[in-house]
């Protein structure tokens, strides 16, 4: 063992041995500011429609983006029934908390667009979506309001086959140095990783997944991923996940992070009580610090700590 392994060695044996050393390593890659939020006094800050029966229910994740002087809410609306379509709907913000319901929606109502996430890219918005029987698609549109569908994500095993028959859903999109990647679940199972320079096809990393559910109790048996940022040189990942041991199932969300976009390390513990059953999160740079926003049914709004704020 060379001298450089071993003290390697050593500093991760005081490290798992020591609870203090390991807290101060989980302050390090998982500061307060990402991790320490309360609930906004007036919460939801965007709830289903009462007038319009296209949006009379609101269906996991939207998106929310600071762009272009004001924030954009993308989310999907529906009927109730759980069989229906899913449109796409759009809101505008000044502030990211009071909503204004776009004037054209539902901006698509002929084809399935559920659990979506955007990037801006090069002066194109990019949609990453689910489509019916949770087969992920891409659309594109120019002003966030007319959108153009670009069809099914082509995604390929390493050996260059097609991924099995079957859900992949929840899609992720990160662009970062020439490459596209994209984090997508299947059945909840795991969260996969495969790259593009085209964004036509797509190839995994690797046929395993990235990352799986546990140890935790939060998301013991189901895990998906909603969103890719990078933090003083690390990448974190928005998730969420469950356990089966809860009926009703509660969702609850968490963070992951790593420097490498494969492999991942999650804070122990939920950003909200697993009894609030708070998923589809996102962080969102507001100029002075983070929000957390927690979607599904529901938008609610969180903001760091008073004693985070106040040492702002």
């Amino acid at each position: 063992m060379t001298i450089k392994s071993f003290c390697s060695f050593i500093a991760f044996a005081l490290l798992t041995s020591n609870p203090v050393l390991a807290q101060v390593e989980d302050l390090a890659l998982f500061p307060k500011t990402l991790t320490s939020f309360e609930p906004y006094c007036d919460n939801p800050i965007f709830t289903a429609s009462t007038k319009e029966q296209w949006d009379a229910r609101l269906r996991e994740r939207g998106w929310i983006l600071k762009s272009r002087n004001q924030w954009w809410l993308w989310y999907t609306g529906y009927d109730g029934e759980r069989s229906s379509i899913k449109s796409l709907g759009l809101a505008t913000s000044k502030d990211g908390i009071h909503w204004t319901r776009h004037p054209q929606n539902p901006l698509i109502s002929n084809l399935w667009v559920e659990d979506m996430m955007v990037v801006e890219h090069q002066g194109t918005f990019h949609m990453f979506a689910e489509g019916r029987g949770d087969q992920s698609h891409r659309l594109t549109s120019k002003d966030g309001v007319h959108w153009k569908s670009a069809g099914q994500l082509d995604v390929r095993l390493t050996n260059g086959h097609p991924i099995p028959a079957g859900p992949f859903g929840t899609p992720t999109a990160y662009f970062e140095n020439n490459t596209w990647y994209l984090f997508y679940e299947r059945r909840d199972a795991g969260i996969w990783l495969a790259t593009s320079k085209d964004l036509k096809l797509w190839t995994n990393i690797q046929d395993e997944p990235v990352m799986t559910p546990g140890p935790e109790l939060f998301d013991q048996d189901l895990i998906a991923l909603n969103q890719i940022f990078k933090f003083q040189g690390n990448y974190y990942a928005s998730i969420h996940g469950a356990s089966n041991n809860h009926d009703p199932r509660l969702w609850a969300s968490g963070i992951a992070v790593s420097d490498d976009l494969i492999h991942w390390k999650k804070h122990t513990y939920p950003l909200r009580p697993i009894t609030e059953n708070k998923s589809s999160g996102l962080f969102i740079q507001d100029g002075t610090h983070f929000r957390f926003y927690t979607m599904h049914d529901k938008i609610d709004l969180h903001l760091p700590s008073k004693i985070d704020r106040d040492q702002k």
